[in-house]
């Protein structure tokens, strides 16, 4: 069978997507379950991580994020029989890609699908679900009552995390980077306390946040990166400074931050020191680190699933497209050209 791949260069740049053959281990493991794959969501692959983690592979599996069936399972297999309808995240270190007709993945990553729940919604929403439960629950510890920040709040992550927040009686506050997406937000329900439209030059990320609470500044902060540079790519010109940020945040506030690169210069350390504000760092990937950690995020994954199945999370999914335009649609993906892509295995 085929599965797709990304071919590393010598600089993130040079990545290109490929379709190799794949032989699936005929022989499972003991907690090891073989899955035919139904769904798969592509989402950017972080490049720079796999080099940080030093896997020595020239070739990376791209799709990670799969829903299918239980075809076979391992002797020590406990959560699971085949035919089960199953949905999960193929760990960091996987060398099968998602794409594959069936994948070969231990137990512990993977959740049961409420039968309610569609293949592409399961897929599509599983990861940038646990995001954000990542950002909310785990790091900023998010409470009825506090006011929440997300930036552009109109991207797949986005949208789930306003609509966790709200399940919670968080208030809720969003940044737009384009029309499109303002008038996306604007007719969101439950409805968003404000759309901040930053595409618009003549709106004040800052000043709206500030007026929006009574000048007491937001609870939480959730990022989309942060703009390091006065002369910044077009994509990252709408991103905010640290500077803004900091200023916006409130008293014993929490900011969560995807920007892997993020430099605090003491001035900036000591005015989140006087609000007793923190800065914590979102990588979802943590939770495949350690074993400890596999009752909490499977627990999570369950929530997700369940909350999908009910409607309390609604996630915003483009058409799913077929196998064969896989290739192109991850490297559009890559390219930021579109936030994320759906492949359904026909």
């Amino acid at each position: 069978m085929k599965g797709l791949y990304c071919k590393l260069g010598e600089t993130a740049a040079d990545a290109k997507f490929v379709v190799r053959e794949t032989n699936v281990p005929s022989a499972l493991g003991s907690n090891q379950v073989k899955v035919q794959v139904k769904a798969c969501a592509l989402s950017p692959l972080d490049i720079k991580l796999h080099e940080d983690l030093k896997f020595q592979r020239d070739l990376v599996p791209v799709g990670r994020e799969i829903v299918g069936i239980v075809l076979q399972v391992g002797p020590k297999v406990t959560f699971f029989q085949p035919d089960d309808e199953v949905v999960g995240i193929l760990p960091l270190d996987t060398a099968m890609s998602g794409l594959c007709d069936a994948v070969v993945i231990n137990e512990h990553h993977l959740v049961q699908k409420p039968e309610k729940l569609s293949w592409v919604e399961a897929a599509g929403a599983i990861r940038d679900g646990l995001r954000a439960y990542t950002a909310l629950h785990t790091l900023a510890r998010m409470a009825s009552g506090h006011t929440l920040l997300v930036l552009d709040g109109a991207s797949p992550f986005g949208v789930l995390s306003i609509q966790l927040a709200h399940y919670h009686g968080v208030k809720v506050l969003a940044s737009a980077l384009s029309s499109e997406d303002q008038k996306f937000l604007e007719q969101l329900r439950p409805s968003v306390a404000r759309v901040i439209g930053v595409w618009d030059a003549k709106v004040d990320l800052v000043d709206s946040c500030l007026e929006e609470t009574g000048g007491l500044g937001v609870d939480i902060v959730m990022d989309s990166g942060v703009r390091l540079h006065e002369e910044e790519p077009e994509a990252r010109c709408l991103l905010p400074y640290k500077h803004d940020i900091i200023t916006l945040i409130g008293v014993g506030g929490h900011w969560v931050t995807t920007e892997q690169n993020l430099q605090l210069d003491p001035p900036d350390s000591r005015s989140l020191f006087l609000k007793a504000a923190s800065l914590s760092f979102l990588n979802e990937e943590v939770w495949g680190a350690s074993s400890a950690r596999q009752g909490r995020y499977l627990h999570i994954m369950k929530d997700i699933v369940e909350k999908l199945s009910t409607g309390t999370l609604r996630p915003q999914l483009e058409d799913p497209v077929p196998l064969y335009d896989a290739t192109v649609s991850m490297e559009m993906v890559q390219k930021n050209q579109v936030r994320k892509r759906l492949v359904i295995q026909l």
